[in-house]
């Protein structure tokens, strides 16, 4: 036990102190930022996202980093993850479609029903469903308790069992959505999209720089997609971000 405790300990304290390091990163970073040096700015950004370490505020400012420094498609990928922790962020939903806007060529868009479904996190998604469900348990069970509640909780009831409903079905769409599609940001000048999956294969198309695309396959180092023209070609990995559905 006392070995359980220290080991806890330990993990603790560590946890600390790289908390503690990133937020220094991000200060330092931040400072970089402030001079004007963007593309060192979303170096020393990205630096600290490959630690592990995330939130929406680090994100936002990688992208507008990325931007500055004229790399549309890591911008669009940062926003687009800052949004899936933050996704009712005015200011952070209004600079990604603003660099949106920057982008030339067919690109794939979330539809609207994508977008009202991402209103929450599948973190709060998951909660709201979680409570809605207690609650409505809850209700039957003190109408089996006190049967003479019944006529007065009828009309509650009903309420409750179908929001729990209309919440449950937001989120089995909401996490397929996530989990079961993918988009790939181009983060290259000029990708060409190949009819297959090798550096010999006929062009497909050419994709710009933050061009957005549907994931369709991957297979050794390539990922199949297609454009918003419905155009489909093999890109390589290291030309895009793949990032989860909305």
């Amino acid at each position: 036990m006392k070995t359980f405790f220290a080991s806890l300990c330990v993990l603790l304290f560590a946890a600390k102190v790289f908390a503690a390091d990133a937020a220094a990163d991000f200060s330092a970073a931040n400072e970089i930022y402030a001079k004007g040096k963007f593309a060192d700015a979303a170096a020393a950004y990205e630096k600290i996202l490959q630690t592990g370490a995330t939130s929406p505020a680090l994100l936002f400012n990688a992208a507008n980093a990325e931007f500055k420094a004229g790399h549309l498609g890591q911008a669009i990928a940062a926003y687009r993850q800052a949004t899936l922790l933050a996704p009712r962020d005015a200011e952070l939903r209004a600079n990604l479609a603003f660099v949106r806007n920057q982008v030339q060529g067919a690109t794939v868009r979330e539809r609207f029903w994508q977008n009202w479904f991402s209103t929450l996190t599948l973190n709060e998604g998951a909660v709201l469903t979680a409570v809605l469900f207690w609650l409505t348990f809850a209700l039957f069970a003190a109408r089996q308790i006190r049967p003479e509640l019944v006529p007065k909780l009828k009309g509650v009831t009903r309420i409750l069992v179908l929001l729990t409903l209309c919440s449950a079905t937001v989120l089995a769409v909401q996490a397929a959505n996530h989990f079961s599609t993918a988009t790939a940001v181009v983060i290259a000048d000029n990708a060409i999209a190949r009819s297959g999956p090798f550096d010999d294969a006929q062009t497909a198309f050419t994709a710009r720089d933050g061009a957005e695309l549907s994931v369709l396959d991957r297979r050794d180092g390539w990922v199949q997609v297609a454009d918003g023209a419905g155009k489909i070609g093999w890109l390589p990995v290291k030309q895009v971000e793949v990032l989860p559905g909305a």
